[in-house]
């Protein structure tokens, strides 16, 4: 039988505020990340985001970090949520350097490239400019947000859209089983970019209010930027070390429908393929869950789509559900990991987020967490992110 992994350590940062702290305390308030654009350089201000109120400048010298990584948002924001993981988890030097780091983006280095394209296009190979397109890679913001946090024994980037994070909870948590590393520092990291705005606009699903996930008049979506990380370990390991151990992850899966390059199948096939093999590996029931942190867009197709496949599963008896992108706007590849906090959170404290922004039902019964609803007992909770091309995956976290 593999061995249990467990949760030892957080760390986030998001509109919501830097640090675990911050974001628990904003959610509990009710109180919103999203609003005007301030930092992402843009034509389009008419569409609400969910920034970190910080600038590029100023996370660098709170980081004391320089070039490149001061010119890269994804990796600025990584490195924050990463240390504080770690930290968090109170792992050494030592514990580092026999621990993985797997990272999920899709923009990565996207906003330096927006810097240096036109430049770059212009001049040639030999140009300044043309050496800063290196740094578009994911893979080369995973490598700066790792060596800034620490000398991990390996590291790798998941890159699946907005299942990134969740996928590189789920790798992790299989290189731990598979007796590969007993550590995995795992979540992901996006900044918001002009392509990132412009190719949702394209697609039409930005919503010019605050998003209303699940509400008859969700119009579309507002994203958000941000990075989060847990710390995986085996509970043989985090015995050894005498970690407090914050949650179980004791389920999760991946499915992957192919129904469209964007949009998901009425019957929510994906969604619910992930929900019930994540249930089968956590040996839970339906009614074994307590709270469902639904991906909830806003868009008109994903929370219909997420309905449905729910309703193939608990039919009438919804679970208490809500989607939290009110609050941090989509973050896209980072989503399933600032999720993945906020679910612990939901674990550590007995405590649903709202989903504010409601306001009206899609259906009968189809009532989301209305209220900060805190004094009922979690003990499991599901996580989802659903990803372009229908790459879904689901994970579930208990006591």
């Amino acid at each position: 039988m593999a061995e249990r992994v467990v949760v030892t350590g957080v760390g986030i940062v998001s509109a919501l505020g830097a640090g675990v702290d911050a974001t628990f305390l904003s959610l509990r308030n009710g109180e919103s990340g999203v609003g005007e654009i301030e930092h992402l350089d843009t034509g389009h201000d008419e569409f609400p985001v969910g920034e970190v109120a910080m600038s590029n400048r100023e996370m660098a010298l709170s980081l004391g970090v320089g070039y490149p990584s001061d010119g890269l948002r994804t990796v600025l924001l990584g490195i924050m949520a990463a240390r504080e993981a770690v930290a968090s988890a109170g792992l050494t030097v030592c514990d580092v350097r026999k621990s993985a780091f797997v990272s999920g983006t899709t923009v990565g280095g996207m906003d330096n490239t927006e810097r240096h394209f036109a430049e770059a296009f212009d001049s040639g190979a030999e140009s300044g400019s043309s050496q800063e397109l290196v740094y578009n890679d994911c893979g080369c913001s995973t490598r700066l947000i790792a060596e800034a946090t620490g000398d991990f024994l390996m590291m790798t980037t998941t890159s699946t859209a907005c299942s990134s994070a969740a996928n590189a909870i789920i790798l992790g948590a299989n290189m731990i089983k598979a007796g590969i590393v007993d550590i995995a520092v795992v979540g992901g990291s996006e900044a918001l970019t002009r392509f990132h705005l412009n190719g949702f606009n394209t697609l039409m699903i930005l919503d010019r209010e605050r998003c209303r996930p699940f509400d008859r008049d969700r119009t579309g979506i507002n994203l958000g930027e941000g990075a989060a990380y847990i710390v995986l370990e085996s509970e043989r390991s985090a015995k050894s070390r005498g970690s407090d151990v914050l949650a179980a992850l004791t389920g999760y899966a991946n499915s992957c429908d192919a129904f469209h390059q964007t949009a998901s199948s009425e019957n929510g096939e994906g969604a619910y393929l992930a929900m019930c093999k994540a249930m089968d590996m956590a040996g839970l029931t339906p009614g074994d869950i307590d709270y469902v942190n639904a991906h909830g867009t806003g868009t008109p197709n994903n929370d219909a789509t997420e309905l449905a496949a729910m309703r193939r599963i608990w039919k009438d008896s919804l679970p208490c559900f809500s989607s939290t992108k009110a609050f941090t706007g989509h973050t896209t590849s980072a989503s399933g990991s600032i999720e993945a906090v906020i679910c612990v959170l939901s674990l550590i404290h007995d405590f649903m987020p709202e989903n504010i922004g409601w306001v009206n039902p899609m259906g009968e019964g189809a009532v989301p967490v209305t209220g900060a609803a805190a004094g009922r007992r979690v003990r499991n909770v599901i996580n989802n992110s659903f990803g372009f091309g229908g790459n879904d995956s689901t994970l579930i976290f208990s006591k």
